[in-house]
């Protein structure tokens, strides 16, 4: 025993250490696995983390590579729903108008979707107020929100059906521009599950991504929008309606049977609109006659026709009409139109009337461009214009030849000047009292190729549009006094003889129009007192105060002026004593009704009693007959031309007359007049 003793108190030390070294074993292996776990942990968190922004990463490029906002999206949910092992996820999108909430969209993506049906369609046709939901809660707090078992939460809205289909725990986060939630984002899991701060943390930047793509999308679209709509009215431009019109050609091509029309509108009057209610009253009358043509056309719609209304700018609009099955469709639908716009319109406290003269070019042209039919649709409109407005016509081929020779006229037309092809020939103005030419008309001619003289009335509306009138006007003025004044030189009468020369609108508009005349007379040598400027009463009345200041300039210069055509536009007696004119000259188309209507002869008295009123002389025009000229003798006329005494004379002709008796009727010599 007592060895045993002895043998067990000497190894107790070695026993001690031992166990000491066993625990200390024990405890370092129990901070080693620990510390293992925790390595595990962290690296299981780091790669977490990892995945998540890889996630962020890989949605962040798709979306900017994405050609529209929907793909984008579309590639979001499904990466979402693989990353997070989500049964189902979808999209809402802000409405555009009406109170602020979230409409359902058809971006979906889901797992056994078959399965899921019963939420997927209660889904479709639920929309979220503010503040209602779990995406009425993401889109009134701008902020992702976590629902662990939506069976359990008291508002959410379709617990019933998402319970029927397996789903429990759900989150949504908000789509941003700005500040702004343009769309939410919503996800469902088939279990519970606690909230999930960092993913949901990375799920609020995914929302912040799309938002930046989605807002560029919106600000290019706007750019492609303003860049092929017109800014005042919203109707496609010029750019958009030429790009649908090239499809259609391009179509009917491919489908011959399938026709369609062009439609080319043009608003009657409303320049005069602008000048008297001005530019804003014009801008609202336009908006207001764009709503009139849609009406019309939107119930076209409904009929099988597809319609295109454009503004192509000022007052020009534009129809496209496509799925046309009977050639009658466009001119109804043209009549259509004609009649909404007859109904007055209210633009302000101001009762507006407008029409417009309509142009129709369709498919049976066989048209190769959208210009060839442009051009024509064009063409049947001026047609219009010129039959006297507030008109339809549609185009046909005598309408191209007309404008092919209008295009070699105008083309010749500029050249002309500058290859002296203008004449002069000039018609005696005869005093019916003494018979003797007092004067002549320099009527302007063409000698476009030798022996084609062309007269003004098949190139003066060209000039007159192209603004060619300017500068041929001047020369006329020019050419003609010269002539006067050389023939006052060679026959010094004690009352010198007249020269009258028409001035066009074009002409009188040219702000320095007294200044071109003045130098005309100037360069001439001719005296102020001999020349007579014929100008018509639409011009005179156009800017009454604006002629009164230039006929005043004009007297006050010794040149005298002449209403030409008197009676065949608005006669206005009030603008007639105000305006300084020193001749009235009646139209041809009176003294012709003088043997055919006894009303002829009225009128005619009438304005030889205004003239003797206003102490102003008269020019009948037109006296080709013997009976012409002994009806305006009796009746007190002063002067007169026409056929009866000559025909318009070149220069060298009307030299010789004068170098004769210039007596060409038998004097009578109670009638008195101031020539």
């Amino acid at each position: 025993m007592g060895q045993l003793k002895q043998a067990l108190q000497a190894a107790d030390p070695i026993l001690d250490l031992n166990l000491r070294i066993l625990k200390l074993e024990n405890r370092l292996q129990r901070e080693r696995l620990a510390r293992l776990e925790a390595e595990a942990i962290a690296e299981r968190g780091l790669s977490e983390q990892y995945r998540q922004l890889m996630l962020l990463e890989t949605i962040a490029t798709k979306a900017n590579q994405s050609a529209a906002v929907d793909d984008a999206l579309r590639f979001a949910l499904k990466a979402i729903c693989d990353h997070t092992r989500c049964r189902f996820g979808n999209v809402y999108m802000l409405a555009d108008q009406g109170p602020r909430r979230l409409l359902p969209t058809a971006l979906m993506h889901g797992k056994a979707a078959d399965q899921l049906m019963p939420f997927i369609n209660l889904t479709r046709r639920t929309e979220f107020p503010a503040g209602h939901g779990l995406p009425g809660r993401v889109l009134e707090s701008g902020e992702a929100a976590w629902i662990s078992d939506v069976a359990a939460d008291p508002d959410f809205l379709r617990a019933k059906a998402a319970a029927e289909c397996g789903l429990h725990a759900a989150f949504a986060f908000p789509v941003l521009v700005g500040k702004d939630v343009v769309a939410v984002m919503e996800f469902f899991f088939k279990e519970n599950l606690e909230l999930n701060a960092p993913m949901l943390a990375v799920m609020s930047q995914i929302g912040t991504q799309l938002g930046r793509v989605m807002e560029r999308r919106a600000a290019e679209n706007r750019l492609i929008h303003d860049a092929s709509h017109d800014p005042l009215t919203g109707l496609p431009n010029r750019l958009l309606f030429v790009d649908r019109l090239e499809r259609a050609v391009a179509a009917h091509r491919r489908r011959p049977e399938i026709g369609f029309a062009v439609l080319f509108i043009d608003l009657d009057g409303f320049k005069l609109v602008n000048d008297s209610l001005g530019h804003a009253a014009g801008d609202a009358l336009l908006i207001e006659i764009a709503a009139r043509l849609l009406k019309v056309l939107s119930s076209d719609e409904e009929k099988g026709v597809l319609p295109t209304l454009a503004r192509l700018g000022g007052d020009e609009f534009t129809v496209l009409l496509e799925e046309l099955h009977e050639n009658n469709i466009a001119p109804a639908v043209a009549e259509r139109l004609q009649q909404a716009l007859r109904r007055p319109l209210m633009i302000g406290s101001q009762q507006v009337y407008t029409t417009a003269s309509i142009g129709i070019a369709a498919s049976t042209g066989d048209y190769a461009s959208a210009a060839d039919i442009m051009r024509d649709a064009d063409l049947a409109m001026y047609r219009a214009k010129s039959e006297g407005r507030a008109r339809v016509e549609v185009f046909d081929q005598s309408l191209h030849d007309t404008a092919m020779r209008r295009l070699s006229v105008e083309n010749d037309l500029r050249g002309a000047l500058q290859k002296n092809e203008f004449v002069l020939h000039y018609q005696p103005v005869v005093a019916l009292n003494s018979g003797i030419v007092v004067g002549f008309e320099a009527l302007l001619r063409w000698q476009r190729g030798p022996g084609q003289l062309v007269p003004p009335a098949d190139f003066i509306s060209v000039a007159e549009e192209t603004g060619l009138i300017v500068p041929i006007g001047n020369w006329v003025m020019r050419e003609a006094f010269a002539t006067i004044a050389a023939w006052h030189r060679a026959y010094p009468w004690p009352a010198p003889l007249t020269m009258s020369v028409n001035v066009s609108p074009r002409q009188f508009d040219q702000a320095d129009f007294v200044e071109q005349v003045l130098e005309a007379v100037k360069v001439s040598s001719a005296r102020p007192e001999t020349i007579r400027l014929e100008i018509t009463e639409s011009v005179a009345l156009k800017d009454p105060g604006r002629a009164i200041e230039i006929l005043r300039r004009l007297h006050e210069a010794g040149v005298r002026v002449s209403v030409d055509d008197f009676g065949t536009g608005y006669s206005s007696l009030s603008y007639l004593q105000q305006l300084p004119f020193d001749t009235l000259k009646i139209d041809r188309s009176f003294i012709n009704a003088l043997q055919k209507k006894a009303e002829g002869g009225d009128f005619v008295r009438t304005i030889l009693d205004l003239a003797r009123n206003l102490n102003m002389d008269v020019v009948a025009e037109g006296a080709e007959t013997q009976s012409h000229v002994e009806q305006l003798r009796d009746m007190g006329c002063g002067f007169a031309q026409g056929y009866y005494f000559s025909r318009p004379l070149e220069r060298d002709a009307a030299a010789a007359l004068l170098a004769q008796p210039r007596r060409l009727l038998p004097p009578k010599h109670d009638v008195q007049v101031k020539r």
